[in-house]
């Protein structure tokens, strides 16, 4: 049995070397035009460990071409998630983030901070290979979501934690 493995930085860093270098072959097989501000999208969303939101993408878009407009960057990024260039990651009330890394694999979900880390559970990914479906359902892919604490966010409540107070015993003679 493999152990579980979050996707640490290095692992990251030869990942998104790799999509951007292969981005613009994939996109002309496709027929869609290399554009700058494509070009600038995907490399924020593979710059970013973090699955950014689409505001957090076009302030990192807008450094370089200042001009691009939030619709612009939206559009972009639902085109590469129509195509599989980018996947969505929406968890349960919050806004839209977004992952560029398209293999196979799972997050971890700070409660604390809503930082969202990739994780390898080759386990999950065996239990449902080789089932077409899930009685109505044709199965596409999955992905499990799992919500813990950062060791940042474990060490800010141990700092922010009272100690609990006792019940104070009268003084006064009864």
């Amino acid at each position: 049995m493999r152990e579980v493995r979050l996707v640490d930085r290095r692992w990251h860093e030869r990942y998104s070397v790799q999509r951007l270098g292969e981005f613009v072959a994939r996109c002309r097989k496709r027929g869609i035009p290399v554009t700058p501000q494509r070009l600038a999208v995907i490399r924020a969303l593979l710059a970013s460990e973090n699955h950014p939101s689409a505001d957090e993408i076009c302030v990192a878009v807008r450094r370089q071409h200042p001009h691009v407009s939030s619709a612009t960057v939206h559009r972009i990024l639902e085109q590469f998630c129509g195509v599989g260039e980018a996947r969505k990651v929406t968890l349960l009330h919050d806004a839209a983030r977004y992952d560029g890394n398209v293999e196979p694999h799972h997050h971890v979900l700070c409660v604390g901070c809503r930082r969202i880390h990739d994780i390898e559970i080759p386990e999950v990914d065996k239990l449902l290979e080789g089932t077409p479906s899930l009685g109505q359902f044709a199965l596409l892919r999955c992905s499990l979501e799992i919500e813990a604490l950062c060791g940042r966010c474990q060490a800010a409540a141990k700092r922010n934690a009272r100690p609990t107070a006792t019940p104070h015993q009268s003084a006064t003679p009864g």
